[in-house]
């Protein structure tokens, strides 16, 4: 019987077997007990690339000449040779990897450091070794220290000397900007690499190399269209994230696949197949959801339910109904729509169903789209949320939004005959002659800065294009707008 990498179950019992009839340093059986241990490390671990070739998205910084690539050709010597780096990025976009591969470079040592647990006793142990193993063996220590930004002030001080003098090949990996977690010496004396998030595509990729490859589940499992979806999405741009739920999911289905049948036909079948090879199991949408206890959103960010979620959810706030836009906001964010279109569809709302009723909730989705462009998510979805009730429960008024409708009806129909002579511009040469600014009343001479005046075309002149309701702030302009009209059109 075979587990879910493909393990028999007489492992075991080989390994008994070894301690007791074979010899200690039988290389074959270490080897083979080395390789089972290995398979049955975590498939993100299984998957870690061995080379840069198989490195997943950052292209940026594996383009032909770039300090990675010397690195991991092992170009660490000479005034020009790269020294240590400073890795940037989110969780799971393969800094730890980048620094396997920079380690596997020839005459390379790797020590692993972790910025919770290590102290300045551990740094200044793995500097003297480091010395020793470069000057005695001519090897060099590739030391990976994670979660760098963590250390103290005097734990980054420790690492000084060992990365000036190139002791050690320091590959530092932080989730903070160095800038403020990082000492400037330090900071100065190595390159700083920022690692994006990775792409759709790439995890896609990941994905569907892991199904395959014999290090990963060895074609055990198949993936269908709407899993892997499900699984990218889950991912959010983490490529560990997205292999840990594909091994969950392959277990949830190979699990479900070994389980007796219930009717007789498929036990015939099954007997009749016994020889031939088992046909991989084909991992659902079911099985991660499963697995995960995460349901999968149906939501494609291009086709229908683009549009309708985004249509629910306008509407929803301009019928005034904040639970409902709520809903479909938590919808958008949790299948990865991407929120600076969210943050750009609540200042249309704004400015096209609140107006002037609350002139403030334009203000809060301008403030919102540019907060959410800055924090990024998941920290975006707060600010969302914080716009979207402003706006359902603001009171609403399309009148604006009618009033600029109806001005762009009558311009394109032809109306608006000119300006009005003591409108037109009076500060070049010659203008005084043509008799523009004759008759102009400046608004600051007149009482309360209002004077009575032609301001309109004279086919235009008595057209409302704006009304205002009687909702909310808008109330109050109603009122003053009355007084406006009367004093400029006078009688």
């Amino acid at each position: 019987m075979e587990d879910l990498f493909g393990l028999e179950a007489s492992d075991a019992s080989d390994d008994a077997g070894a301690s007791q009839g074979r010899p200690a340093n039988d290389a074959a059986a270490r080897a083979a007990r080395a390789a089972r241990d290995a398979q049955r490390s975590p498939l993100a671990v299984r998957m870690r690339p061995r080379s840069l070739d198989e490195v997943v998205g950052q292209q940026h910084l594996l383009r032909r000449g770039s300090p990675v690539r010397l690195l991991a050709a092992g170009a660490t010597d000479g005034p020009t040779g790269p020294s240590s780096v400073i890795l940037w990025g989110p969780p799971g976009t393969g800094k730890t990897t980048l620094a396997h591969v920079i380690a596997r470079g020839p005459g390379r040592k790797f020590v692993e450091l972790s910025a919770i647990t290590a102290g300045v006793k551990d740094v200044r142990r793995v500097m003297d070794e480091a010395l020793t193993a470069r000057d005695l063996h001519r090897v060099t220590t590739v030391l990976f220290l994670d979660e760098i930004h963590r250390f103290t002030k005097a734990q980054q001080d420790a690492l000084l000397p060992g990365v000036e003098n190139r002791w050690v090949v320091l590959v530092a990996a932080t989730t903070e900007n160095p800038s403020f977690s990082v000492v400037s010496p330090l900071l100065s004396r190595s390159l700083l690499l920022t690692l994006q998030p990775l792409t759709e595509d790439d995890i896609r990729g990941l994905l569907e190399r892991a199904v395959t490859d014999p290090r990963g589940l060895g074609g055990a499992v198949a993936l269908s269209k709407d899993a892997v979806d499900h699984l990218v999405r889950l991912a959010g741009g983490d490529a560990r994230r997205a292999l840990t739920a594909l091994e969950a999911a392959a277990a949830v289905a190979l699990d479900e696949a070994a389980q007796p049948s219930e009717t007789p036909e498929d036990d015939g079948a099954r007997d009749r197949d016994a020889g031939a090879s088992p046909a991989p199991v084909t991992v659902e949408v079911r099985h991660a959801e499963k697995a995960l206890d995460v349901h999968a959103v149906r939501y494609d960010r291009q086709g229908d339910m683009h549009y309708d979620v985004i249509s629910a959810f306008i509407k929803s706030i301009r019928g005034s109904d904040v639970d409902a836009a709520l809903h479909y906001l938590a919808k958008m964010i949790e299948a990865g729509e991407d929120p600076r279109f969210i943050g750009r569809r609540l200042i249309i709302s704004a400015a096209e169903d609140i107006g002037m009723a609350d002139p403030t909730a334009l203000q809060t989705a301008v403030a919102a789209a540019q907060a959410v462009q800055l924090i990024g998510m998941p920290e975006g979805r707060i600010v969302l949320a914080e716009a979207v009730v402003h706006l359902a429960t603001a009171p609403k008024s399309n009148a604006a939004y009618m009033g600029i409708n109806a001005a762009i009806a009558d311009v394109r129909a032809g109306l608006g005959t000119g300006v009005p002579a003591h409108l037109r511009d009076s500060h070049y040469a010659g203008a005084g002659r043509l008799g523009h600014g004759a008759g102009y009343v400046y608004s600051h001479d007149a009482p309360h800065s209002v004077a009575p005046q032609q301001y309109p075309p004279d086919d235009l002149v008595g057209k409302d294009y704006y009304v205002p309701t009687g909702n909310g702030a808008e109330r109050e302009v109603a009122a003053r707008l009355e007084r406006l009209r009367s004093i400029v059109r006078g009688p």
